[in-house]
């Protein structure tokens, strides 16, 4: 595996080693040492899946409050899609950057986001999925979000959705406040 740091402080991409023959490839996705020698926390607690049937399906900016904040390690298994995420860590230098990539099951990239980072996608394909391991379970009164087009972050989605979940469409704007939430 190759860990690239990224804009965003504390963000990693990491690159899937494939050995290929004339069988397939094998390939390691996850090794604790590896993960902690480049800085990258190796507890996880749950394993998720999202399949989305349509293109241009968007989903986020979704993100857990503590003491149930989450990490998570994403990738997208089938199809593509244009994964963001927000620093929302009060302290941090990055703080309210925004950073996007487009995750594609053919190119094996995986996408590790800390806690304090709010999290959404908008797939590019029909049937397109993604799994998703997190650091901590999912605690329903936890979870938070932002408005995905607030223009705080003015992020630069690549499709104009189609299929947006009625709390998606609800979470409130951000404005110029300051956002506490771990």
């Amino acid at each position: 595996m190759i860990f690239q740091k990224l804009p965003l402080i504390d963000a990693k991409l990491i690159l899937i080693e494939k050995i290929e023959d004339e069988r397939g490839f094998f390939a390691r996705v996850f090794c604790r040492s590896e993960f902690e020698k480049n800085g990258v926390p190796s507890r996880f607690e749950q394993c998720n899946s999202s399949y989305n049937r349509k293109k241009g399906t968007l989903r986020g900016m979704h993100y857990q409050s503590a003491p149930y904040a989450e990490a998570k390690l994403v990738r997208c298994i089938k199809g593509s899609l244009y994964d963001v995420i927000i620093d929302l860590r009060p302290s941090s230098a990055t703080y309210r950057r925004w950073f996007a990539i487009e995750l594609k099951a053919s190119e094996y990239k995986m996408l590790y986001i800390p806690e304090g980072f709010a999290h959404g996608y908008e797939t590019l394909e029909d049937d397109s999925e993604l799994l998703y391991q997190v650091s901590s379970p999912f605690m329903p009164e936890y979870s938070r979000g932002v408005l995905w087009n607030d223009p705080a972050f003015n992020i630069q989605w690549p499709l104009t959705p189609v299929v947006i979940s009625k709390k998606d469409q609800e979470f409130l704007l951000i404005g110029t406040s300051t956002l506490y939430i771990f």
